[in-house]
Protein backbone atom coordinates (compact mmCIF):
# COMPACT_ATOMS: atom_id res chain seq x y z
CA UNK A 1 0.00 0.00 0.00
CA UNK A 2 1.47 3.38 -0.70
CA UNK A 3 1.93 5.87 1.87
CA UNK A 4 0.41 8.91 2.51
CA UNK A 5 1.57 12.35 3.11
CA UNK A 6 2.06 12.70 6.94
CA UNK A 7 -0.76 15.71 8.01
CA UNK A 8 -0.45 17.81 10.76
CA UNK A 9 -2.93 19.26 12.70
CA UNK A 10 -1.14 20.21 15.69
CA UNK A 11 1.72 22.43 16.39
CA UNK A 12 2.62 19.93 19.46
CA UNK A 13 2.27 17.29 16.70
CA UNK A 14 5.08 18.37 14.63
CA UNK A 15 7.10 19.54 17.58
CA UNK A 16 6.88 15.97 18.53
CA UNK A 17 7.87 14.69 15.04
CA UNK A 18 10.73 17.25 14.90
CA UNK A 19 12.50 16.12 18.38
CA UNK A 20 11.74 19.04 19.98
CA UNK A 21 9.59 19.68 23.28
CA UNK A 22 5.87 20.89 23.21
CA UNK A 23 5.08 24.42 22.16
CA UNK A 24 4.39 27.15 24.68
CA UNK A 25 1.92 28.35 22.76
CA UNK A 26 -0.50 26.07 21.24
CA UNK A 27 -1.19 28.29 18.17
CA UNK A 28 2.48 29.73 17.41
CA UNK A 29 6.01 28.64 17.70
CA UNK A 30 9.31 28.77 16.58
CA UNK A 31 11.81 25.69 15.30
CA UNK A 32 15.40 26.46 15.42
CA UNK A 33 16.25 24.40 12.10
CA UNK A 34 19.90 23.25 13.67
CA UNK A 35 18.06 21.79 16.65
CA UNK A 36 15.49 19.79 14.99
CA UNK A 37 15.51 15.76 14.71
CA UNK A 38 13.72 13.66 12.13
CA UNK A 39 14.66 11.39 9.47
CA UNK A 40 13.25 12.98 6.18
CA UNK A 41 12.66 8.83 4.55
CA UNK A 42 9.94 9.18 7.28
CA UNK A 43 8.16 11.70 5.48
CA UNK A 44 9.05 10.28 1.88
CA UNK A 45 5.22 10.98 0.71
CA UNK A 46 5.50 14.71 1.58
CA UNK A 47 3.90 16.65 4.84
CA UNK A 48 0.69 18.81 4.75
CA UNK A 49 0.79 21.38 7.56
CA UNK A 50 -2.81 22.91 8.60
CA UNK A 51 -1.35 26.11 9.72
CA UNK A 52 0.90 28.82 8.39
CA UNK A 53 5.02 28.49 8.07
CA UNK A 54 7.27 31.08 7.87
CA UNK A 55 11.05 29.78 6.85
CA UNK A 56 13.92 31.91 7.98
CA UNK A 57 17.18 30.11 6.58
CA UNK A 58 20.01 31.94 7.50
CA UNK A 59 22.71 30.00 6.00
CA UNK A 60 22.16 26.59 3.82
CA UNK A 61 26.15 24.72 2.40
CA UNK A 62 24.63 23.62 -0.89
CA UNK A 63 21.55 23.81 -3.09
CA UNK A 64 17.72 22.40 -2.33
CA UNK A 65 15.85 20.59 -4.54
CA UNK A 66 12.41 21.08 -5.57
CA UNK A 67 10.86 19.31 -8.43
CA UNK A 68 13.21 18.58 -11.13
CA UNK A 69 15.70 21.77 -10.31
CA UNK A 70 18.42 22.74 -7.26
CA UNK A 71 17.92 26.63 -6.63
CA UNK A 72 20.70 28.31 -4.63
CA UNK A 73 20.05 29.31 -1.00
CA UNK A 74 23.53 29.80 0.39
CA UNK A 75 23.01 33.36 1.36
CA UNK A 76 20.19 31.86 2.87
CA UNK A 77 16.14 33.57 2.54
CA UNK A 78 12.73 33.30 3.29
CA UNK A 79 9.79 31.19 1.83
CA UNK A 80 6.14 30.76 2.86
CA UNK A 81 3.94 28.12 3.13
CA UNK A 82 -0.09 28.30 3.31
CA UNK A 83 -2.30 25.90 5.24
CA UNK A 84 -3.05 22.55 3.32
CA UNK A 85 -0.04 22.44 0.84
CA UNK A 86 1.55 19.55 0.27
CA UNK A 87 5.55 19.75 1.04
CA UNK A 88 8.62 17.54 0.05
CA UNK A 89 11.27 16.89 2.61
CA UNK A 90 14.63 16.00 0.65
CA UNK A 91 17.41 14.73 2.45
CA UNK A 92 19.61 17.69 0.89
CA UNK A 93 17.59 19.92 3.35
CA UNK A 94 18.77 18.74 6.42
CA UNK A 95 21.49 20.79 6.77
CA UNK A 96 21.13 24.61 7.44
CA UNK A 97 20.78 26.99 9.75
CA UNK A 98 17.74 29.20 10.39
CA UNK A 99 13.93 29.27 12.20
CA UNK A 100 10.93 28.55 11.17
CA UNK A 101 7.81 30.09 12.30
CA UNK A 102 4.23 28.43 12.57
CA UNK A 103 1.17 30.05 13.21
CA UNK A 104 -2.54 28.48 13.89
CA UNK A 105 -5.34 30.13 11.98
CA UNK A 106 -7.06 30.06 15.36
CA UNK A 107 -4.23 32.37 16.24
CA UNK A 108 -5.22 34.92 13.68
CA UNK A 109 -9.20 34.60 13.36
CA UNK A 110 -10.34 37.10 15.84
CA UNK A 111 -7.89 39.75 14.40
CA UNK A 112 -8.42 41.56 10.73
CA UNK A 113 -5.00 39.72 9.93
CA UNK A 114 -6.77 36.57 10.10
CA UNK A 115 -8.68 37.87 6.72
CA UNK A 116 -6.18 40.02 5.48
CA UNK A 117 -3.37 37.39 5.35
CA UNK A 118 -5.07 36.13 2.04
CA UNK A 119 -3.76 39.38 0.02
CA UNK A 120 0.03 38.35 0.90
CA UNK A 121 0.05 36.45 -2.67
CA UNK A 122 4.00 35.16 -1.28
CA UNK A 123 2.12 32.46 0.09
CA UNK A 124 0.69 31.01 -3.06
CA UNK A 125 4.47 30.99 -4.13
CA UNK A 126 6.78 28.18 -4.97
CA UNK A 127 9.97 27.03 -2.81
CA UNK A 128 11.44 28.21 -6.05
CA UNK A 129 10.43 31.66 -5.73
CA UNK A 130 11.97 32.55 -2.58
CA UNK A 131 12.59 35.66 -0.81
CA UNK A 132 16.49 36.06 -1.09
CA UNK A 133 17.35 38.48 1.68
CA UNK A 134 20.05 41.44 1.75
CA UNK A 135 22.79 41.18 4.71
CA UNK A 136 20.48 44.62 6.54
CA UNK A 137 16.81 42.63 5.39
CA UNK A 138 18.18 39.58 7.29
CA UNK A 139 19.11 41.36 10.14
CA UNK A 140 15.40 42.89 10.09
CA UNK A 141 13.65 39.75 9.83
CA UNK A 142 15.90 38.43 12.68
CA UNK A 143 15.09 40.75 14.95
CA UNK A 144 11.51 40.02 14.50
CA UNK A 145 11.92 36.06 15.14
CA UNK A 146 13.64 36.64 17.89
CA UNK A 147 11.13 39.29 19.46
CA UNK A 148 8.47 36.75 19.31
CA UNK A 149 10.74 34.11 20.71
CA UNK A 150 11.03 36.17 23.53
CA UNK A 151 7.53 37.18 24.26
CA UNK A 152 7.12 33.38 23.72
CA UNK A 153 9.53 32.55 26.45
CA UNK A 154 8.00 35.04 28.70
CA UNK A 155 5.07 34.54 30.94
CA UNK A 156 1.95 34.72 28.25
CA UNK A 157 -0.44 37.64 29.45
CA UNK A 158 -3.44 39.31 28.47
CA UNK A 159 -1.43 41.69 26.00
CA UNK A 160 0.99 38.61 24.72
CA UNK A 161 -1.07 37.32 21.67
CA UNK A 162 -1.85 40.76 20.84
CA UNK A 163 1.80 42.08 20.89
CA UNK A 164 2.47 39.03 18.60
CA UNK A 165 -0.08 39.46 15.81
CA UNK A 166 1.77 42.87 15.73
CA UNK A 167 4.81 41.47 15.11
CA UNK A 168 3.24 38.75 12.49
CA UNK A 169 2.10 41.77 10.19
CA UNK A 170 5.48 43.64 10.41
CA UNK A 171 7.15 40.39 9.20
CA UNK A 172 4.24 40.27 6.56
CA UNK A 173 4.70 43.85 5.80
CA UNK A 174 8.88 43.50 5.54
CA UNK A 175 8.34 40.61 3.31
CA UNK A 176 6.35 42.54 0.81
CA UNK A 177 8.18 45.42 0.59
CA UNK A 178 11.34 42.95 0.15
CA UNK A 179 9.86 41.23 -2.42
CA UNK A 180 9.04 43.92 -3.70
CA UNK A 181 12.70 44.83 -3.65
CA UNK A 182 13.76 41.81 -5.41
CA UNK A 183 11.12 41.62 -8.70
CA UNK A 184 13.43 45.42 -9.27
CA UNK A 185 16.94 43.78 -8.65
CA UNK A 186 16.99 40.23 -10.43
CA UNK A 187 16.08 42.29 -13.91
CA UNK A 188 18.10 39.55 -15.82
CA UNK A 189 16.12 36.99 -14.87
CA UNK A 190 12.73 38.73 -14.46
CA UNK A 191 13.26 40.14 -18.49
CA UNK A 192 14.06 36.49 -19.49
CA UNK A 193 11.01 35.35 -18.15
CA UNK A 194 9.00 38.57 -19.27
CA UNK A 195 10.63 37.20 -23.03
CA UNK A 196 9.61 33.65 -22.74
CA UNK A 197 6.22 34.78 -22.12
CA UNK A 198 5.87 37.10 -24.68
CA UNK A 199 7.57 34.48 -27.19
CA UNK A 200 5.16 31.81 -25.96
CA UNK A 201 2.00 33.85 -26.40
CA UNK A 202 3.37 35.09 -29.75
CA UNK A 203 3.34 31.17 -30.58
CA UNK A 204 0.37 30.41 -29.47
CA UNK A 205 -1.69 33.08 -31.33
CA UNK A 206 0.38 32.42 -34.39
CA UNK A 207 -0.02 28.57 -34.33
CA UNK A 208 -4.35 28.86 -34.53
CA UNK A 209 -4.43 27.42 -31.25
CA UNK A 210 -7.25 29.50 -29.64
CA UNK A 211 -9.52 28.06 -32.26
CA UNK A 212 -9.06 24.36 -30.69
CA UNK A 213 -8.20 26.02 -26.73
CA UNK A 214 -9.65 28.95 -26.30
CA UNK A 215 -7.72 32.40 -25.13
CA UNK A 216 -4.82 30.99 -22.98
CA UNK A 217 -5.27 30.52 -19.21
CA UNK A 218 -3.18 32.20 -16.45
CA UNK A 219 -2.79 28.77 -15.48
CA UNK A 220 -1.58 27.51 -18.43
CA UNK A 221 1.08 30.06 -18.98
CA UNK A 222 2.68 29.98 -15.69
CA UNK A 223 3.18 26.01 -15.90
CA UNK A 224 4.58 26.08 -18.63
CA UNK A 225 7.10 28.64 -17.31
CA UNK A 226 7.53 26.71 -14.61
CA UNK A 227 5.84 29.48 -12.30
CA UNK A 228 3.32 30.11 -9.77
CA UNK A 229 0.15 31.88 -11.36
CA UNK A 230 0.61 34.70 -8.49
CA UNK A 231 4.12 34.77 -8.81
CA UNK A 232 3.50 35.51 -12.40
CA UNK A 233 0.79 38.19 -11.96
CA UNK A 234 3.20 40.18 -8.88
CA UNK A 235 6.12 40.23 -11.23
CA UNK A 236 4.71 41.23 -14.30
CA UNK A 237 2.95 44.13 -12.37
CA UNK A 238 6.02 45.09 -10.85
CA UNK A 239 8.07 44.89 -14.50
CA UNK A 240 5.09 46.44 -17.11
CA UNK A 241 1.71 47.42 -14.52
CA UNK A 242 -0.45 44.49 -15.31
CA UNK A 243 -1.12 41.65 -14.26
CA UNK A 244 -1.12 38.24 -16.05
CA UNK A 245 -4.88 37.99 -17.36
CA UNK A 246 -4.45 41.78 -18.13
CA UNK A 247 -1.47 41.11 -19.70
CA UNK A 248 -3.13 38.71 -22.02
CA UNK A 249 -6.15 40.81 -22.81
CA UNK A 250 -3.66 42.89 -24.15
CA UNK A 251 -1.86 40.62 -26.57
CA UNK A 252 -5.49 39.56 -27.41
CA UNK A 253 -6.63 42.89 -28.44
CA UNK A 254 -3.02 43.82 -30.28
CA UNK A 255 -3.73 40.56 -32.65
CA UNK A 256 -7.48 41.54 -33.13
CA UNK A 257 -6.39 44.54 -34.61
CA UNK A 258 -4.04 43.00 -36.59
CA UNK A 259 -6.92 40.78 -38.22
CA UNK A 260 -8.94 43.93 -38.32
CA UNK A 261 -6.45 45.93 -40.48
CA UNK A 262 -6.34 42.95 -43.02
CA UNK A 263 -9.79 43.75 -43.68
CA UNK A 264 -10.40 39.48 -44.88
CA UNK A 265 -12.23 37.81 -41.64
CA UNK A 266 -15.50 38.90 -40.65
CA UNK A 267 -15.69 40.22 -36.84
CA UNK A 268 -17.33 37.29 -36.14
CA UNK A 269 -14.92 35.19 -37.86
CA UNK A 270 -11.81 37.00 -36.01
CA UNK A 271 -13.32 36.22 -32.42
CA UNK A 272 -13.34 32.80 -33.70
CA UNK A 273 -9.86 32.82 -34.69
CA UNK A 274 -8.99 34.47 -31.07
CA UNK A 275 -10.47 32.15 -29.29
CA UNK A 276 -13.86 33.38 -28.30
CA UNK A 277 -16.82 30.92 -28.45
CA UNK A 278 -19.08 33.87 -28.72
CA UNK A 279 -18.70 37.14 -30.71
CA UNK A 280 -20.65 39.56 -28.02
CA UNK A 281 -17.62 38.05 -26.09
CA UNK A 282 -15.14 39.59 -28.22
CA UNK A 283 -16.63 42.66 -28.79
CA UNK A 284 -17.52 43.23 -24.97
CA UNK A 285 -13.33 42.52 -24.66
CA UNK A 286 -12.30 45.08 -27.23
CA UNK A 287 -14.90 47.77 -26.16
CA UNK A 288 -13.68 47.57 -23.01
CA UNK A 289 -10.01 48.06 -24.12
CA UNK A 290 -10.15 50.62 -26.74
CA UNK A 291 -13.50 52.55 -25.85
CA UNK A 292 -14.38 51.95 -29.13
CA UNK A 293 -16.27 48.56 -31.49
CA UNK A 294 -14.16 45.98 -33.69
CA UNK A 295 -16.12 47.07 -36.53
CA UNK A 296 -15.64 51.13 -35.37
CA UNK A 297 -12.06 50.97 -35.34
CA UNK A 298 -11.84 48.69 -38.71
CA UNK A 299 -13.70 52.10 -40.23
CA UNK A 300 -11.26 54.33 -38.49
CA UNK A 301 -8.60 52.65 -40.31
CA UNK A 302 -9.96 53.50 -43.59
Amino acid sequence: MKKQPVIFNSLSQLHKAMGQPAPSHPLISIINYGEARFDPKDFEQGIILNFYKISFKTSFSGKLKYGQGYYDFEEGGMSFIAPGQLLKIQEEEADYDGMTLHIHRDLLSPYPLGSNIRHYGFFNYSAAEALYLSEKEKTTILSIYRFIQDELSERIDKFSQDVIISQIELLLNYANRFYDRQFLTRKAVNNDLLARLEQQLESYFNNDMPVVNGIPTVNALAENLKVTPRYLSDLLRNLIGLNTQQYIHEKVIEKAKEYLAKDKLSIAEIGYQLGFEHPQSFNKLFRSKTSTSPSEYRKSLN
